[in-house]
């Protein structure tokens, strides 16, 4: 299969996840340009940031349009991020590969837990406590700056469990808190002199931007449980090819 056809497809898959759980396309961006399309991880963790920005905030208009942004709550859980997002950044671009590829193989493995553990289903809302959120932010941005992710397969099992928001409201806002931190993180990383390939980076984003429309109207027609069981498992085959990789 072509590069353009691989980026495309890739980018399709990766726009329906965010679009549809508000999270979760960004840690198979990485892969997805490291074993598909031949990015180093250096490469691929900067340009996945560049493709997660434009799509999450895609999907983030797409979700706001039926109400399901609590833009209050995202914006203090995003704020906290932006810090670490910028600093873990920088730090990323001064570690060996193998232990970029390592950690991402533990991230990933730690969202499938996640997932798995998350109940989909709506539940009663409760107060959010203004430190518990800047404490989760501060956490998920310094994961977005690290490696290279949005952060959503991460924000949203932390918004339901942690701030207590109702889960259709938790994908909507984790789309608030992607953007935000893939923002961030990609302004710490404007300074390197990664090489960037636009010919896979552009198409690839485009595939992406259109699934995540695709991704929300999916949201309404398949349960929340099924879709999370889906991607937990797609997550554990990530991280087992990406850790056997570092070890080798």
């Amino acid at each position: 299969m072509s590069t353009l056809l691989l980026a495309l497809a890739a980018g399709a898959v990766i726009g329906l996840a965010l679009g549809a759980l508000g999270g979760g396309g960004s840690v198979l961006a990485v892969p997805a340009l490291i074993y598909l399309l031949g990015f180093t991880p250096a490469a691929a963790t900067t340009a996945s940031l560049i493709i997660v920005t434009a799509t999450s905030a895609t999907a983030l208009y797409a979700h706001a349009t039926s109400g399901s942004v609590r833009w209050k709550t995202g914006a203090l859980f995003a704020a906290a991020g932006i810090p670490p997002a910028v600093a873990a950044g920088l730090l990323a671009g001064r570690l060996p590969e193998a232990a970029l590829t390592a950690a991402f193989a533990a991230t990933a493995a730690l969202a499938a837990a996640a997932m798995l553990r998350t109940p989909a289903t709506d539940r009663q809302s409760k107060p959010v406590r203004p430190a518990r959120a800047a404490g989760a932010g501060a956490g998920l941005g310094a994961v977005t700056g690290f490696l290279g992710v949005g952060g959503g397969f991460l924000a949203v099992p932390a918004l339901v469990s942690v701030l207590g928001l109702r889960m259709r409201a938790a994908v909507g806002t984790s789309l608030l808190v992607i953007t935000v931190n893939s923002l961030a993180a990609l302004t710490a990383r404007a300074g390197a002199h990664t090489p960037l390939h636009w010919a896979v980076i552009a198409p690839f984003t485009g595939a992406a931007i259109l699934g995540a429309w695709d991704g929300k109207r999916l949201a309404g027609k398949i349960s929340g449980p099924t879709l999370q069981r889906i991607f937990a498992a797609a997550l554990l085959a990530v991280a087992a090819l990406m850790l056997t990789d570092a070890l080798h």
